[in-house]
């Protein structure tokens, strides 16, 4: 197949991985002809075009294609991604992420595509935006969604909250869960105490990572709000924050403030092969996010096996259950300490659960999976409209 996938930001973060992970896999797999579009990688959180190159993936750069809403450079990338698909002739245009989700999609359906799919990482809209900012950006996922033939949720709970709020279908949507290498979370590289002597670590602390860029919405500040309670009460925790972002000299700022510079460790910016190598070097994983999707850190740290605390936001229950981790309500920062408390003091259930992680989730996060997924979508949407084009809405996913 001739394939084209297009997402605004080529950063270290979960969609771009996904996608990647995607473009790697019908590439290798399946020998498809596939082309990635991206706009540039801007902030601190790194990206991934080096392992793109190394992988001698074809990726086209569109300046145009930002994040933010810029009306002359979105209608700029529309018409640039038009001339993109009319060159190339794709059998699949497949789109990601809001902003590159509603260009790529009108563009594709505009230039007669006989395939085109969204993913939802994660919604736009919900209760973290205003009034507003969810008005709007229902309106458009409502109006993209009339502009492709399959919709694929990361979660369950991407379907649900996007039927909720009236966008596409339900004959459109399927859950393809976001992949991952999950042999390198199933044993990491390294052994476990060296690199807990490289962060510091001692035998008896009890460290807790938090896997996320250092920006709005990831619940650090939820953190900083209970560190001092929990330290207070067990000494021996440790907080490590894996990943780099525009909050990390407030965030710092704060941890001076709360005189907490011993409990805390921030690795900075890592690249995603580190990732294994840090979740088995710790004993637990928090995850205080407010959007999400389907945090990819969660199913890595139970493959690692190591238990997680989560908010019950969007896809995290589907992962996070009793025998796997501790959910809780969005911002409850009692439960999340008397979450940490818990865990620290409890080695073997921290063992128990990791353990149950592993062994219910190791075959539902492999790449493989997800990738083979994607293609039998691919087929399917193509024979049903070997027709032709004309009749484009009453393509249907099927199960």
């Amino acid at each position: 197949m001739r394939i084209v996938h297009v997402i605004t930001r080529l950063i270290l973060g979960g969609a771009q991985e996904n996608t990647l992970l995607t473009v790697e896999g019908l590439h290798q797999a399946y020998r498809d002809d596939v082309t990635l579009i991206t706009g540039p990688a801007e902030g601190p959180e790194g990206d991934l075009f080096a392992r793109a190159e190394a992988q001698r993936l074809k990726v086209e750069l569109m300046p145009e294609l930002v994040r933010p809403i810029q009306p002359l450079a979105d209608w700029r990338a529309y018409w640039k991604l038009r001339a993109a698909f009319h060159r190339l002739k794709p059998d699949v245009v497949h789109t990601h992420s809001s902003k590159a989700g509603i260009l790529g999609r009108a563009a594709a359906w505009d230039e007669r595509v006989p395939a085109v799919v969204h993913t939802i990482h994660g919604l736009p809209f919900g209760p973290f935006e205003t009034p507003t900012r969810n008005r709007l950006y229902i309106a458009l996922e409502r109006w993209a969604a009339r502009r492709c033939h399959a919709i694929v949720g990361v979660c369950d709970a991407m379907t649900t909250q996007a039927l909720v709020a009236g966008v596409g279908r339900p004959e459109q949507y399927l859950t393809v869960y976001s992949g991952m290498d999950a042999d390198a979370f199933l044993n990491p590289p390294r052994p476990r105490g060296e690199v807990r002597r490289e962060l510091g670590l001692a035998d008896d602390d009890v460290a807790f990572a938090t896997v996320a860029r250092l920006f709005e919405l990831k619940g650090h500040d939820d953190i900083l709000a209970i560190a001092q309670r929990v330290v207070s009460e067990n000494p021996r925790v440790r907080f490590v924050w894996i990943g780099d972002g525009i909050f990390r000299a407030r965030l710092l700022a704060e941890i001076d403030r709360l005189g907490l510079q011993s409990s805390f460790i921030l690795t900075g910016l890592v690249p995603p092969g580190r990732v294994p190598e840090l979740l088995q070097a710790v004993d637990a994983v928090i995850h205080p996010s407010l959007r999400e999707g389907l945090a990819r850190v969660l199913p890595q740290s139970l493959l690692v096996g190591r238990p997680v605390i989560s908010y019950d936001i969007d896809g995290a229950r589907e992962v996070v259950v009793p025998d796997t981790g501790i959910l809780l309500r969005p911002r409850d920062l009692e439960g999340l300490a008397g979450g940490i408390l818990r865990l620290a003091g409890a080695p073997a259930l921290r063992a128990a659960m990791g353990a149950e992680g592993r062994r219910r989730f190791a075959e539902k996060f492999h790449h493989e999976t997800m990738t083979r997924e994607l293609r039998l979508l691919y087929e399917r949407l193509l024979a049903g409209g070997a027709a032709g084009c004309g009749d484009r809405h009453s393509l249907a996913v099927g199960s």
